[in-house]
């Protein structure tokens, strides 16, 4: 399947399209949100499945990001959560790639219908990681658990790509 053309609001400052990787991969990874100073986690949060480990999901794409650029990928992540939050999360993270804000949640709607889940009035992505190459998905992990065993998934695939080319 092919990404959808669709430009969101970047922590990197303005706005970016799904398909501008300038890589021959692009890794989404989609995550419901992350937590932060002063920012309450919702109630039962821990007994949501898959909604704990953002930040560990997330630290583990900033760890791997060399290996993973060497791989000629691009890695993006993408939440629902506000930008002020995502832009503070990417800052204390440390994280060398910018996260994307669907608020909107357009990324739940056709032709992609990515899976959400709803707590505390608030409708959020459950978590997966989409993998591109040149703008259609090769693969899609779902669940995605341990989140932070992703990043490590993400480069086994890309690697064994890379081998039987």
């Amino acid at each position: 399947m092919e990404l959808p053309d669709l430009a969101f609001r970047s922590t990197g400052g303005g706005f970016e399209r799904l398909g501008g990787a300038a890589t021959r991969w692009l890794v989404l990874y989609v995550y419901p949100r992350s937590g932060g100073p002063g920012i309450a986690l919702p109630d039962d949060w821990d007994l949501i499945p898959g909604a704990r480990g953002c930040t560990p999901q997330s630290c583990a794409f900033r760890d791997h990001h060399t290996e993973l650029r060497d791989l000629d990928a691009t890695v993006r992540g993408v939440s629902a959560q506000p930008a002020q939050e995502q832009e503070e999360f990417t800052a204390r993270m440390h994280l060398p790639f910018p996260i994307l804000n669907d608020s909107d949640l357009r990324l739940a709607d056709p032709p992609l219908r990515l899976p959400t889940f709803t707590v505390d009035n608030m409708t959020l992505f459950k978590r997966v990681t989409l993998v591109a190459d040149r703008g259609i998905i090769r693969r899609v992990f779902y669940p995605v658990f341990p989140p932070e065993r992703n990043a490590d998934e993400v480069i086994q695939f890309l690697s064994a790509g890379r081998r039987a080319e």
